[in-house]
């Protein structure tokens, strides 16, 4: 029983840091995706290039559009201190235009999605011969 755990550990360890591995690079990507359609949109991107702007860049909120106000004027944050290490700021205008292109990008998903269930429906089953009986079944 003994050899049976040192085995399973690190078996089960393994299977952790992948399983980590891959949520991780679920979000580092969606991390992109947003940073991508920001800039697109107009918001301005600031490296955390020195200590302080690094400590007060890991106060803010991450990843998720924050209004604030400067001057009177609204501006939206988007704080990522694990993937750019930087912030993206834009005025009401750019976060309108964000808001539109990532409306435009959730439709055309949808539509592939759908494209590809529409394709896939289509499947032409008489070209794979009988079924019944047997594995298939």
């Amino acid at each position: 029983m003994f050899k049976l755990r040192k085995l399973y550990f690190p078996v089960a360890a393994a299977a952790i840091v992948v399983g980590l591995g891959i949520v991780m690079a679920g979000c580092a990507a969606r991390a992109i995706e947003t940073e991508r359609l920001l800039a697109a949109a107009g918001f301005q991107m600031k490296l955390a290039d020195t200590p302080e702007k690094v400590a007060n860049l890991e106060t803010l909120t991450q990843r998720k559009l924050v209004p604030h106000q400067r001057d009177g004027k609204i501006y939206y944050v988007y704080a990522d201190a694990n993937y750019c290490k930087c912030v993206y700021v834009g005025t009401a205008e750019a976060y309108q235009q964000y808001q539109k292109l990532a409306l435009q990008k959730k439709i055309a998903e949808q539509q592939l999605q759908a494209a590809e269930m529409n394709r896939d429906a289509a499947m032409n089953w008489n070209t794979w011969g009988p079924w019944g009986p047997g594995p298939w079944y």
